[in-house]
């Protein structure tokens, strides 16, 4: 999407799933709801974040076989599982199991890498093993392979009277492998991204080009794309998707109260977009709020979304539900049409 004009083809949203530890079931249903709604509207697709003992959603996967039965035609996505703490045969069985009840609909993001606060969790997420463990890119790889229906073994067969084996994962889901996504931060993610058949998830989180002197967020995230593209390409994979993932707050059908609150929440945050942050030179774009119009404005002069064609908008992280409700409407009924997008629905 180079220039305003060019059509959005693909329009989703991401969201945490926030819930009351106090009180959890009330959140997840807020979620499924939230769901069903963006299927309502239009929306392409619904991503879910992924938490680890924090309040926000642990297991993704179970939601989105949840929601997988109360829609029929959103994609559902991951954005992303970090695979520190999965075992990538396992989690290739319950991909494809989810994937097979939604009718083909799950898009998994992941992204690898030693787990957040690793050294307060190692001793019970991997009591024997955790000083053995590769986090390294091999296992997004596994992952794919699993998922792809390679062969994993020469056992198969049967056994006994009743009992058959099979040499590769079950259940396998044709087209599952195509719609692996990977959450990349990085020049060299991207590259390896695109070099080994992913899709991009690119997000309102960037790690700066340590020879930039002056990183500038969105000219970063195009490089990052491109290099993606690049590579894609150089490798045989013709067609690869890239998603970008900022925050948006249109507030076209927000109270005053609503603004006010939404502002006081930008405001918080601003602070840490206008430099590398840490020792890794993190990047955080900056949350787009204002009417559709101003942020569609906004959009077409952003160097990262000058080269994608969908999007999954991310939530604000600590909004009341009829906050998201709201934001959701003016997405989907504003903000999406003014980038030239149209509803699922109504295509």
């Amino acid at each position: 999407m180079p220039l305003s004009g060019s059509p959005l083809r693909k329009l989703g949203f991401l969201t945490i799933g926030l819930f009351d530890p106090n009180n959890p079931a009330p959140g997840h249903a807020n979620t499924l709801e939230i769901i069903e709604l963006g299927e309502q509207l239009g929306f392409d697709s619904a991503w879910l974040r992924h938490r680890h003992l924090q309040f926000g959603i642990s297991s993704p996967i179970a939601v989105m076989a949840a929601a997988s039965q109360r829609t029929t035609r959103i994609e559902l996505g991951t954005a992303v599982t970090p695979l520190g703490w999965e075992n990538p045969l396992r989690l290739a069985e319950d991909l494809a199991t989810v994937d097979l009840l939604s009718g083909g609909r799950i898009n998994s993001g992941i992204s690898v890498g030693t787990p957040m606060n690793f050294d307060t969790v190692k001793d019970e997420l991997y009591p024997d093993t955790a000083d053995l463990e590769d986090f390294s890119f091999e296992r997004a790889e596994r992952l794919a392979r699993y998922i792809a229906g390679e062969k994993i073994r020469e056992f198969s067969g049967k056994q006994g009277v009743v009992e058959e084996f099979s040499a590769r994962v079950e259940p396998h889901s044709p087209g599952l492998r195509e719609r692996l996504w990977y959450g990349a931060g990085s020049l060299s993610s991207a590259r390896r991204a695109g070099e080994h058949g992913f899709n991009l998830l690119t997000s309102s989180v960037l790690f700066a080009d340590p020879e930039d002197s002056n990183p500038h967020f969105g000219l970063a995230q195009q490089a990052q794309i491109l290099a993606f593209k690049e590579a894609a390409a150089l490798n045989g994979h013709r067609q690869p998707r890239v998603s970008q993932g900022l925050v948006v707050i249109p507030t076209d059908s927000a109270s005053a109260e609503q603004v006010r609150r939404y502002k006081d929440y930008v405001q918080l945050r601003t602070g840490r977009t206008t430099a590398p942050q840490g020792p890794h030179g993190m990047l955080f774009a900056r949350d787009l709020i204002g009417t559709s119009e101003q942020i569609a404005e906004q959009l077409y002069s952003h160097a990262g979304f000058q080269e994608v064609d969908e999007v999954a908008f991310a939530l604000p992280f600590s909004f009341e539900h009829q906050d998201y409700l709201q934001i959701l409407h003016d997405i989907a009924q504003k903000l999406g049409p003014a980038l030239g997008w149209k509803p699922a629905s109504a295509s």
